[in-house]
């Protein structure tokens, strides 16, 4: 990543025909497991994709690397709230994977109201020779049974299932925002924008509530939570963001309701820089920690920060995303622009951030050299193996020939969700309908 960081080799994209793309194609999340092996997203649809990476051939050492669709299910189904006459959409809003134990893979994906677990599993073999059903599955008149038969498993094409192992449902009462598997892989957390529940993986009828920041009256609602991560390896640490632009941190050995927090990370904001627009772009759309857990990033409308998790005053660090668009708040009030939630990742040894942008553009920031990036997800510039150029954007003045003016970038574009392989410089980014998966320049 160091030299390479504006030479990146493309591997493949294209999750859909664009020319077919529809409300319920738009990719709604984006997410590597444990491993980088598989990929998987989920759509305003309700569907799931997962795509498996490519095992290296001999004969063809180049296609490592490759990702394929692997499996694809419908994982939530449009519902009708009648108590409240709302429709709950069917939009994946999150997938978190479990750490693999075995040979199946276990996720979790939610939308507004409902968490399922899904196990995806490989089936090669199916048993044949029945002593009570025939081979079309029907049961037998037991008199016509004469001999007892053993019943042997014979090869067939593989087939990759995928069941719903558990339903986790009628425990929020908003919109759930986030999800977060813990260190000890017992228990997950789901959280809305008063309230965050702790569940464990095997009991679907109850959850603890651990946040609760609803008052008494609605009336004195100040701010919501907008997302929430467990700590990548303190299993009793979690921290959550507000739309007031602050990063609570929890310990649940301290009580067994965590509403005082052990740690507050905020950023006095600056009176000079106030305007209508302040309360809105500081609201919090993204926060993760880093991989070692030391630091912590969050994302807002127009930067990133990181925050090292001995120091609350400041931010360690702040990258501007697209400082460019300060001029343009109104327009972006507007269209609705402004309230979009951008997401952030950690590549896999903490040392750059990425994160999304407008004109289906998306930047790098490289926290050791401080050299940032802006790149582009596009079909023009996505033949396999093509190299990505860098992209600039122009404010007022004269446009050089490979700048872009501000005025012309493309609002209804935008890169909102991003992942980062756990251990690999290969990235996938979801444009509208579109995947785009982009790897290192290899030699």
């Amino acid at each position: 990543m160091d030299e390479e960081i504006d030479t990146r080799k493309i591997n493949n994209s294209f999750l859909r025909d664009h020319s077919y793309a529809t409300e319920a194609d738009i990719i709604s999340t984006v997410e590597f497991n444990s491993t980088g092996e598989l990929l998987a997203t989920g759509d305003k649809g309700g569907r799931v994709v997962v795509f498996q990476r490519e095992q290296e051939s001999k004969s063809q050492p180049h296609r490592r690397g490759e990702y394929n669709v692997y499996s694809t299910f419908q994982s939530h189904e449009p519902e009708f709230d009648y108590l409240k006459s709302l429709e709950i959409e069917e939009k994946i809003n999150k997938i978190r994977w479990l750490p693999q134990q075995n040979a199946a893979y276990f996720l979790l994906s939610t939308n507004d109201k409902t968490v399922k677990l899904w196990k995806i599993s490989e089936r090669d073999k199916r048993p044949e020779g029945y002593n009570l059903k025939d081979e079309d599955g029907r049961i037998r008149d037991p008199t016509t049974i004469t001999a007892l038969r053993v019943p042997v498993l014979r090869p067939m094409d593989l087939m990759v299932e995928a069941t719903p192992r558990r339903i986790f449902s009628n425990a929020h009462t908003y919109h759930i925002n986030s999800i977060s598997v813990n260190s000890d892989y017992e228990t997950y957390m789901s959280t809305d924008d008063l309230r965050i529940n702790l569940w464990n993986l095997e009991i679907t009828n109850r959850s603890f509530n651990i946040v609760d920041i609803k008052p008494a009256n609605m009336e004195e609602l100040t701010e919501v939570i907008t997302a929430a991560e467990f700590h990548p390896n303190q299993c009793n640490t979690f921290v959550y963001s507000s739309s007031k632009g602050s990063v609570r941190l929890c310990d649940m050995r301290a009580s067994a309701l965590c509403d005082n927090h052990s740690k507050f990370f905020e950023e006095p904001e600056d009176p000079n820089n106030r305007s209508f627009f302040s309360e809105i772009i500081s609201s919090i759309s993204d926060v993760k920690f880093s991989h070692s857990g030391r630091y912590l990033m969050t994302r807002d409308y127009l930067t990133v920060k990181v925050w090292d998790m001995n120091m609350e005053s400041k931010p360690l660090e702040t990258y501007q995303v697209h400082d460019y668009l300060r001029s343009k708040l109104c327009s972006l009030y507007e269209n609705d622009c402004i309230f979009d939630k951008f997401e952030c990742v950690w590549n896999g040894s903490d040392s750059v951030l990425m994160t999304g942008s407008y004109n289906n553009f998306f930047r790098m920031f490289d926290r050791n050299t401080k050299r940032d990036v802006t790149l582009e997800a596009s079909r023009e510039n996505s033949k396999p193996r093509a190299i990505l150029k860098p992209r600039k954007v122009c404010v007022g003045g004269k446009r050089r020939k490979d700048e872009i003016s501000v005025d012309s970038l493309d609002f209804s574009k935008k890169i909102l969700h991003t992942a980062w392989h756990p251990s690999e410089n290969i990235i996938a980014v979801a444009a509208t309908n579109n995947l785009y998966i982009f790897q290192d320049k290899v030699n």
